[in-house]
């Protein structure tokens, strides 16, 4: 039996142990960010989760054991040295994002690598290829890239999405059917690995750490500089709404299978991007066509969907504008850079496996009539394909090369999210699914679900194997982990 006053001498004692522990660590790191105490915060300090931390997913709370700012490669390194050091887990945050807070870690305890002050650009106007830092925001991006010649890059719609997330998942946009995906722009990333080598890798060095980093990179390294191919931005283009206001099941049901069939026409042109959005309010299909008005006129969009209560077509030949637009329409649909308190769920559908008749009849009739119990939530249908689907699976760490259209079911609430809304979700889900004969269990790595069955093989699919064997001599210890990563072989 333990003697009374030995039990308050070993509290006393463990928490020495803790308070020594946690001085050395923010010695250790402050000397690797260049002994600068304003680059390292550390869980404790004065409003260390609204200044540090900032959660995205406020569903989600995470408290990192340390946050830091670098300011270079060699900074990183030391970080992560520190980190291995004292036998912490570390994540790189770019832009901020993560559906699961993953960026800062996924759990309680991680070490973050913060790269926002990590913006460096440059422009070879001879190759047309940019070298970006891995903290640059995709709207910063679209800027620099414009100044340097009207070039572009495929990414999101939001501005405020990070590169060094997006261009290391996937990066799906409105370009995307025309120049692939974001990290189908990258050509060569500087990567910190897990032992605090600095790599440089591309299609002659490295080529398995670059493999890696372009579709799993949160597991196996922070990407401090990628190197860009550019495209020409386009000159003109038509961003266009149809709004069907309210209606009932069975008339929204027949406006979304109109769009599906649109979609699934094969002689489709590369340069319509298009998205169905689902509320309880309303039904929208936009879009941008990257073209001439008189081009994008001949689609006739409007004599597709029935019930159409309202419409517009901007014309804009300014690409910047153009971004800014995107911008706009991302606030609207929740897919913008505002925290809340959300969860979220995603399907994929390929040109073998459409909903059926049946299944679009069974979801439209399903939201018509189960309580969700969320603050509000959408439905987000997004076309890729297209110059994606050029790649093949084997050739980066994304394996989802076949996919048509992806489905991202997502639920608010003004607190944490209830039994009501994970059963609505799931329901749905659920009803979809059994709509859909053949149906994979593929996932945009984009899209974390914290709740997923098997997440690994749904992010990774066949290129899993792959990825295990490259972390398990990059990373064998998985210092970069996350709770759905890829695990080392």
């Amino acid at each position: 039996m333990v003697c009374a006053w030995l039990v308050p001498l070993l509290a006393w004692c463990a928490t020495t142990v803790a308070i020594t522990n946690k001085a050395a660590l923010r010695d250790c790191l402050t000397t690797a960010v260049g002994h600068d105490a304003t680059l390292v915060a550390l869980d404790g300090d004065l409003l260390y989760q609204i200044h540090a931390v900032q959660v995205y997913n406020l569903n989600l709370p995470i408290t990192p054991a340390a946050v830091t700012f670098p300011k270079s490669s060699d900074h990183v390194t030391g970080v992560v040295r520190c980190a291995t050091a004292f036998g912490y887990k570390v994540q790189a945050k770019s832009g901020g994002h993560s559906y699961g807070n993953y960026g800062l870690g996924g759990t309680d305890g991680a070490i973050v690598v913060d790269l926002r002050h990590m913006k460096q650009f440059s422009f070879d106007a001879t190759t047309k290829q940019a070298t970006v830092g891995g903290g640059m925001l995709n709207g910063e991006l679209d800027t620099h890239l414009h100044a340097a010649g009207n070039r572009a890059v495929a990414h999101g719609t939001s501005p405020q999405i990070g590169i060094g997330g997006h261009a290391t998942i996937g990066g799906l946009g409105p370009t995307a059917r025309q120049w692939g995906m974001e990290l189908d722009h990258v050509v060569e990333a500087e990567v910190v690995l897990a032992n605090g080598s600095v790599v440089r890798a591309s299609a002659t060095q490295h080529q398995d750490v670059l493999f890696a980093v372009k579709g799993a990179g949160a597991s196996f390294g922070v990407v401090t500089e990628f190197v860009l191919r550019t495209e020409e931005a386009p000159s003109e283009a038509v961003a266009y709404t149809y709004t069907v206001e309210l209606g009932s099941a069975k008339s929204r049901a027949a406006v979304f299978k109109q769009w599906q069939a649109l979609i699934m026409d094969p002689q489709l042109s590369r340069k319509f991007a298009s998205v169905c959005t689902i509320t309880q309010a309303a039904m929208v299909i936009s879009g941008t066509y990257f073209g001439s008005e008189a081009e994008f006129n001949e689609l006739g969009l409007g004599e597709r969907f029935p019930g159409v209560t309202s419409s517009s077509a901007i014309i804009f030949t300014d690409w910047l504008g153009l971004a800014a637009h995107w911008a706009e329409q991302s606030l609207l649909d929740l897919t913008g850079s505002i925290p809340a308190s959300f969860y979220s769920r995603c399907l994929s559908f390929t040109e073998r496996t459409p909903i059926s008749e049946e299944g679009i009849d069974r979801m439209f009739n399903y939201l018509a009539t189960k309580q969700s119990g969320a603050l509000l939530w959408l439905l987000y249908f997004d076309l890729e394909a297209g110059a994606i689907n050029d790649v093949p699976t084997d050739a980066t760490g994304y394996a989802h090369r076949d996919v048509l259209f992806w489905m991202q079911s997502y639920a608010v609430s003004l607190g944490p999210v209830s039994g009501t809304t994970y059963d609505f979700l799931d329901g749905l889900n659920e009803v979809v699914r059994n709509g859909t004969p053949g149906i994979g269990i593929g996932v945009y790595p984009g899209y974390v679900d914290p709740r997923l069955e098997n997440p690994r093989q749904s992010y990774w699919g066949s290129n899993l194997g792959r990825l295990s064997q490259i972390k398990g001599y990059l990373d064998p210890d998985d210092v970069f982990h996350n709770p759905q990563g890829v695990l080392p072989a």
